[in-house]
């Protein structure tokens, strides 16, 4: 026996590290000082840019959207959505991203999936000035259905000590300011596959009226990556704190950046519920709170500014005004309703 007959074959991951080293290289930028296939990625800190700086790290999926990707072939965008969710994780502490690294695992290696995530976190990453300095390809034979992987990322980013973003900036009379999702971004899938698959028993090509387009289309729409219009911005001290929308939506995210001390207070007919938003609470019958604290339902990010910073860095983001922050628990304040 060998190693090939156990379903692990060596030299066709060797061929897909090539083209995996190909798309890497695109993005290194001239702080990168490692080639893909290395042991450890290196990358220069230019202290040049910073008195006192700071690295930022996190690390994260995308979820049951995977499952989306399998049925439709649609690797790319998930590649992609790694990195742009990864980014904006960081992006609330101030940090500007430097370096990327992934892990994809998978039952038997095909070479054009792979290939097709890699292709992804490449083009985010080029997009946005990260460099892909590496990573980890996984065989694993009978873990994973043909045609079925897993995929999470890790980012690693940089702001200076005083120019960190936390929940102590954040004081009553600031005000909320969301920022448009393009979709359901990488949370609440479980539900969405449930309602579409399940329930309506629709495939991902059936055309839906009410969206648009297919359901592949209005699931697999990209995750947001809010760097290009946030960035101007950090250096001005303007934004007192941001929040992510992810799993938890406005719910269990906004409380993470804000003092004990302090109440959200959203109100919800501040914007309109995107279709697919829409569509899931009414055919779903779901409840509102559980749409909360389950979809981003259409507010990606939420800035957190005083109110004479308000038409400044609403003019610079396109955002909308959604609440204010009131003396309160920590806790979060619905006012109106989503339809």
């Amino acid at each position: 026996m060998d190693y090939k007959s156990s379903g692990v074959d060596i030299d066709a991951a060797t061929a897909s590290l090539d083209r995996i080293r190909a798309l890497a290289r695109e993005t290194f930028t001239e702080d990168t000082l490692s080639d893909i296939g290395s042991f450890g990625g290196l990358f220069r800190l230019n202290t040049s840019r910073f008195k006192h700086p700071v690295l930022v790290a996190s690390t994260d999926g995308v979820g049951t959207k995977l499952k989306i990707a399998f049925a439709t072939g649609r690797h790319v965008d998930v590649g992609y959505d790694l990195v742009s969710h990864c980014i904006n994780d960081i992006l609330v502490q101030g940090a500007l991203p430097l370096f990327f690294l992934d892990y994809l695992a998978m039952g038997r290696l095909e070479s054009e999936i792979a290939a097709g995530v890699v292709k992804g976190m490449a083009e985010a990453c080029q997009e946005f000035g990260v460099s892909l300095l590496g990573g980890e390809t996984a065989e694993m034979p009978d873990f994973y259905q043909p045609g079925e992987y897993d995929v999470s990322g890790t980012i690693v980013g940089v702001v200076e000590q005083d120019k960190i973003i936390d929940r102590a900036n954040v004081e009553p009379g600031n005000v909320l300011l969301g920022l448009s999702s393009m979709g359901l971004h990488t949370n609440g899938y479980s539900l969405a596959r449930k309602v579409f698959f399940e329930q309506e028993g629709l495939s991902p090509s059936d055309q839906v009226p009410a969206l648009e387009g297919t359901v592949a289309d209005a699931l697999m729409a990209r995750h947001r990556c809010y760097l290009p219009l946030i960035e101007p911005l950090l250096d001005g001290g303007c934004i007192k704190a941001m929040a992510h929308i992810t799993g938890g939506g406005l719910t269990d995210n906004l409380p993470r950046v804000m003092p004990d001390t302090c109440a959200a207070h959203v109100d919800l007919s501040a914007w309109t519920l995107p279709p697919i938003f829409r569509y899931l609470m009414e055919k779903g019958d779901v409840n509102e709170a559980e749409m909360l604290r389950t979809f981003n339902n259409g507010i990606g990010m939420v800035i957190f500014v005083s109110k004479e910073d308000e038409d400044v860095v609403l003019q610079a983001t396109s955002g909308f005004r959604i609440g204010e922050v009131k003396v309160g628990n920590g806790t979060v304040h619905y006012t109106g309703s989503l339809v």
